[in-house]
């Protein structure tokens, strides 16, 4: 790939010179500048605040002359350091010519790109370049505001990469890989990995990632959403992190898709359908409008394709306000001229205005393909605290749902269930009053859901062990609570089948 750039960004690195990123993924490693060294060279409070985009504590940290105090001043923070300083832990001579350091003046060397240590899901050390000023992408403000601009880890990519699904497969697909890091996630579990960006930078330091992060290189190819994406090629998993900030024109490549409204994460969930293999799965991140007059959820589900089934978890709302300020300030338009930033904010509340839009909200997207003839759809807002990675819990959801589809009441009175691990049961009511106003199930693990069950259910769902079919469980809780046998039958399993569906219970074998 040929070295691109762009007006008013660093010329990158050669991406041809799979030989100098090996030697500089070596050099780093020695040094011990990994996702755990920095957390022990700087502490947690500096470290943490790295991922706001605040520089000052590291700075203050990295005083010294040691190879890690150095590599995190030149490659993380933008300070040029002595090329002598270097010179014993670095191939400085073969960093300069392939283009990672440039001559700073005087006897100095810069980095042309930031590189962040990245721990990776099993201990692997990985390493995400990106442009300089945009180690860490988000609200922070980024550094640059250059329309091809590359961010590099942020909130959003750490959550897509959280929830995605981890089965081996043979073909993944990465749209809009930005500075690699789904792409490096899907090296590790599929046999091909194929990542497309609109922006030819972003295909560039895509590259670097994953040479620098010892990866197999991907098939990178430029173009819009499924584009470059032949008509016959389908995949296992497809994943994006798409430009989904529903704004006013396409300022910035990484974030605004420049469609209307949220016509962009629309027909990206629309023509995945066609793409993937039966039994794949395509999981995005998206925004999506809440317009007067209309239910949120509906709009949503209608964009989910024929033979899919489908969850879709709205996590957060914003109102217009909010919303348009979160973005200003993501482009570091707070502190710019504040007539421009007033006009900025105009234009994106005329935008909204226009639309009918109250507000925007946040949340993940998944897919899985199906051949059953009446699909699951799934539409729930969760705003509440979920334990990641959660990429398990996701696609135990969907063998839920197969199991649910093929098992009609009947066939669940006959069924074996257990009880999810780390489930507990909590009894609310009054203080000193003889029996509990409601029962609660709470979830200590993965999406961490509470539901309130009956006598009934909280009994049932304790002795689920996988023993006694369900139907022998209620057998025997009817005969303690003196009811009808066959009217408890009767009535439980809606609440059996809402347990499943929710993880609270797991089918035994």
């Amino acid at each position: 790939m040929e070295d691109v750039t762009d007006s008013g960004l660093a010329i990158l690195p050669a991406s041809d010179r799979p030989d100098v990123a090996a030697r500089l993924r070596t050099a780093l490693l020695g040094a011990s500048f990994t996702a755990d060294g920095l957390l022990e060279l700087l502490g947690a409070p500096a470290y943490a605040a790295l991922a706001r985009s605040e520089t000052v504590p590291a700075l203050r940290a990295t005083r010294g002359d040691t190879p890690l105090e150095t590599l995190v001043r030149l490659l993380l923070l933008q300070q040029p350091v002595p090329h002598a300083r270097v010179a014993d832990f670095l191939p400085v001579d073969d960093l300069l010519e392939s283009g990672w350091l440039t001559r700073a003046g005087g006897d100095e060397v810069a980095a042309t790109v930031d590189v962040r240590p990245y721990g990776g899901p099993d201990g692997e050390d990985w390493f995400i370049v990106s442009d300089l000023g945009c180690a860490v992408g988000g609200a922070g403000g980024i550094g640059q505001r250059h329309a091809g601009v590359v961010l590099g880890v942020g909130g959003a990519s750490t959550t897509l990469a959280g929830i995605t699904v981890r089965t081996p497969v043979a073909a993944a697909l990465d749209l809009g890989t930005g500075s690699g890091i789904q792409a490096l996630h899907a090296a590790q579990h599929a046999t091909r990995v194929t990542a497309t960006d609109l922006n030819p930078r972003a295909l560039h330091i895509t590259a670097l990632t994953l040479a620098l992060s010892g990866a197999p290189a991907a098939d990178l190819r430029e173009g819009s959403l499924f584009e470059p994406v032949k008509e016959e090629e389908t995949y296992d998993l497809i994943v994006s992190n798409p430009p989904f900030v529903i704004s006013p024109g396409a300022r910035l490549t990484y974030r605004d898709g420049g469609m209307s409204g949220d016509d962009l994460c629309r027909s990206l969930v629309q023509q995945a359908g066609e793409r993937l293999n039966e039994g794949g799965f395509a999981q995005f991140l998206a925004n999506w409008q809440h317009v007067a007059g209309e239910d949120w959820q509906d709009r949503v589900r209608s964009w989910v394709p024929r033979g899919c089934d489908a969850w879709i978890v709205q996590r957060e709302m914003q109102d217009v306000n909010q919303y348009a300020e979160l973005w200003l300030r993501d482009s570091g338009d707070h502190r710019g001229d504040p007539v421009e930033y007033q006009a900025r904010y105009d234009a994106w509340l005329d935008e909204f205005e226009a639309r009918k839009v109250k507000g925007v909200g946040f949340g993940w997207i998944t897919l899985r393909k199906t051949g059953a003839a009446v699909p699951s759809v799934t539409v729930e807002e969760w705003p509440h605290s979920i334990e990641q990675p959660l990429g398990d819990t996701i696609r135990a959801h969907f063998d839920r749902l197969d199991y649910l589809r093929d098992h009609d009441d009947a066939d669940l009175l006959e069924g074996h269930f257990k009880l999810a691990v780390e489930v507990v049961q909590e009894q609310v009511g009054l203080p000193g009053a003889e029996d509990p106003e409601h029962v609660v199930l709470r979830q200590h693990r993965g999406m961490r859901r509470a539901t309130k069950v009956d006598t009934v259910g909280a009994g049932f769902a304790g002795v689920c062990d996988g023993t006694l079919s369900a139907g022998r469980i209620l057998d025997a809780i009817a005969q303690l609570m003196g009811e009808d046998p066959v009217l408890l039958r009767d009535r439980t399993p809606a609440q059996i089948r809402l347990l499943v569906e929710q993880g609270f219970l797991e089918p035994a074998g």
